[in-house]
């Protein structure tokens, strides 16, 4: 139905506790007088493969109802097509949707940007595998974390990121970077490489601080190899920003961005990608999302 809202849901987002969150949000979309279905997987493929076939039935909006890892999975459902992305940040960090000035603490408010706001295009990434990425794709220290965190078991939520992170670091040494840039390579010694096309990951670690989701450009930052108590005390300028004048950040941009590195795994939008080799280009404009019209 060309006039219906999908809406994509997490019920695992946050623990489950955004469940209760979604009646009003339902409520606020369905004012608009549009028809609105609901699509919840039992997994992330079955969420997947019934997003392309609602997608495919050419609704007017795919909601993602959660976090960045939602949208995520919404990503690879609507890229390249013509239905627009709506983004409900029920996550706990929502940095795609802070890029793309989707209110992020209001969830009615985001709701209103899905029923009144303008479909603007916006770009991709797209590695050589074909899975798309609308945030940030890094490897190295950042993503060897999210590796431990993903094999523990306990402790729960946030908790279990900052030991796993305690862990890496102890045994952690900076890893040999091959890295090509529109067909110019680069070697080094690095703790990470971020290939940002929105500004930041990580519920507000600003990698890319100048990144633009619209410019047909990605974002490259490259944090060279540092002592690991300078990297300690360099860590928390990310929240800011300004981590980028650090003698040892290097940042480019680039159209198509080729990494290898031993023992290590990409993650982007915060998900699983796979181990480097990798290679991911911009797809300008392979989005077309939902966001307020004042937005630029």
């Amino acid at each position: 139905m060309r006039d219906e809202l999908v809406v994509l849901v997490n019920p695992a987002a946050r623990g489950g506790r955004t469940l209760r969150l979604l009646a009003p949000v339902l409520r606020r979309l369905r004012a608009g007088g549009r028809p609105v279905s609901v699509v919840v997987g039992t997994s992330a493929a079955d969420a997947l493969d019934r997003a392309r076939a609602a997608v495919a039935a050419g609704p007017a909006a795919l909601v993602a109802f959660g976090g960045d890892g939602l949208v995520h999975l919404a990503v690879q459902a609507v890229a390249g097509t013509s239905v627009p992305l709506g983004i409900v940040p029920a996550g706990t960090g929502n940095d795609i949707a802070a890029a793309l000035g989707v209110p992020r603490r209001d969830l009615l408010a985001a709701a209103d940007v899905v029923t009144r706001g303008a479909a603007r295009g916006v770009d991709a990434g797209r590695t050589g595998t074909g899975e798309w990425f609308a945030g940030v794709l890094a490897c190295g220290f950042d993503s060897r974390v999210n590796e431990r965190a993903n094999a523990m078991t306990w402790p729960p939520g946030m908790a279990r990121y900052l030991v796993a992170l305690a862990r890496e670091l102890r045994s952690f040494t900076p890893i040999p970077f091959r890295i090509t840039l529109d067909g110019e390579t680069v070697e080094r010694e690095a703790m990470l490489v971020a290939v940002a096309n929105t500004r930041s990951y990580g519920a507000g670690m600003r990698v890319c601080p100048d990144a633009r989701p619209d410019d047909g450009l990605l974002d490259v930052l490259v944090l060279g190899a540092i002592p690991k108590g300078e990297f300690l005390r360099t860590f928390p300028r990310v929240y800011r920003g300004t981590h980028a004048g650090h003698p040892a950040v290097t940042l480019r941009r680039a159209r198509r961005v080729e990494i290898e590195a031993p023992d290590t795994v990409a993650y982007a939008d915060g998900e699983r990608i796979g181990p480097a080799p990798l290679t991911c280009a911009v797809e300008p404009a392979a989005l077309h999302v939902l966001t307020p019209e004042s937005t630029t």
